[in-house]
């Protein structure tokens, strides 16, 4: 795709993770499929403990919300009264998760059970976070002409920082200046790059923005920012007017730093 000049007055890109740092495969073919085959067993092992138990909580009262909907699995209050009980209970759990899996759905309470389970998983080396291979020597070079880094995706900041921190590439989280996640807005409005620009001190025209999605680029350009279209192995094609509108990339190596030389 060539090299894509990078305009003077950025000081800051903004990343994208899935699609864009990261395969998409790897979120969807690891990490999704490790909380659907090992809940059960986590649950099991956690019950007891207070994380857990607030965990358990928020997915009840999300149950609770979602009654009225078709297929929704609610959750039953223990009563102490044995080990069929407490399984039947976890059973209605990993039923609840499973279903709100199969909708794609973003509740604060699947995302933080998620959260839980892929630290655990992080932290005794049954999954790393996957990183193209461009991705690292491309950062470091933007950090030493004086970029600024940042992260901002749909997953929590704190799945973010597993990620890079037990990644293929080892633990790379130095390299980024600040991690942003739905908590300042979706990604597909505009203000919430306006947000951004304002947390991290600069104009939204100082920041450009790597991502996979149109939708997320056009909210982005509709605050003023720059905008940089990823193209991906497995990532989602674009339409013909995307690819002539948009300024693409297929390699991080392929943005010029005016900066840098």
């Amino acid at each position: 795709m060539g090299v894509l000049p990078v305009p003077a007055e950025v000081r800051a890109i903004l990343l994208d993770i899935e699609g864009t740092t990261t395969p998409i495969a790897f979120v969807q073919e690891t990490l999704f499929p490790y909380i659907k085959d090992n809940v059960k067993e986590y649950l099991r092992a956690h019950w007891e403990e207070e994380e857990c138990q607030r965990d358990v909580g928020l997915l009840r009262k999300q149950a609770q919300e979602d009654s009225s909907l078709d297929g929704a699995v609610p959750i039953p209050l223990e009563s102490g009264s044995g080990e069929e009980e407490l399984e039947h209970v976890i059973q209605a759990v990993v039923d609840n998760v499973h279903w709100q899996m199969s909708l794609d759905r973003k509740t604060t309470a699947l995302k933080q059970l998620q959260g839980h389970m892929w630290r655990a998983a992080y932290a005794t080396g049954h999954v790393k976070g996957e990183i193209f291979e461009d991705v690292v020597p491309a950062i470091r070079k933007w950090r030493e002409a004086g970029m600024k880094v940042y992260i901002y995706s749909s997953g929590s900041v704190e799945a973010q920082k597993l990620l890079f921190g037990y990644s293929t590439e080892g633990d790379i989280l130095e390299l980024f200046d600040g991690h942003f996640d739905t908590k300042i807005g979706p990604k597909v409005e505009s203000e919430s790059y306006r947000r951004i620009a304002a947390s991290i001190g600069c104009a939204t025209n100082n920041i450009l923005f790597l991502t996979d999605v149109p939708r997320e680029a056009n909210a982005a350009e509709e605050a003023d920012t720059h905008v940089a279209v990823v193209i991906r192995p497995g990532n989602a094609g674009l339409t013909d007017d995307e690819k002539s509108y948009y300024s693409l990339i297929s390699s991080f190596t392929e943005l010029f730093l005016p900066s840098s030389t």
